[in-house]
């Protein structure tokens, strides 16, 4: 029996393994300098940041996210910290769209 054939129309790099949620959530980039930032959206898996680096493509980025304890169901902000790899940057307006898959994060606060 042969494999089934799966044609789509969205390209390669448009395919998602997991969903995206389109929020807007304050970020800090822990480089040389701390860089505020914030999400454009994010998922179990990534994160797109909007921020004013161009990291290299592969580069490894340290990061917190603070998530309102509304959306998490707890009674204060969550603070998590996370270790990414950076997967596209591209320009945003006066900004850079830095997309990062999240490799490690624990849960600070």
């Amino acid at each position: 029996m042969k494999p089934e054939t799966v044609i789509t129309n969205e390209s390669p790099n448009n395919l998602r393994s997991s969903v995206r949620f389109p929020l807007h959530l304050p970020v800090v980039l822990k480089a040389d300098e701390k860089a505020s930032a914030e999400t454009e959206d994010i998922s179990s898996g990534g994160v797109l940041i909007r921020c004013g680096v161009d990291y290299p493509v592969g580069s490894t980025i340290q990061f917190s996210i603070c998530m309102p304890a509304r959306s998490v169901g707890a009674e204060k902000d969550v603070q998590v910290e996370c270790v990414g790899r950076v997967v596209r940057c591209t320009p945003a307006g006066d900004k850079i769209a830095v997309g990062a898959i999240i490799d490690e994060y624990h849960i600070s606060r």
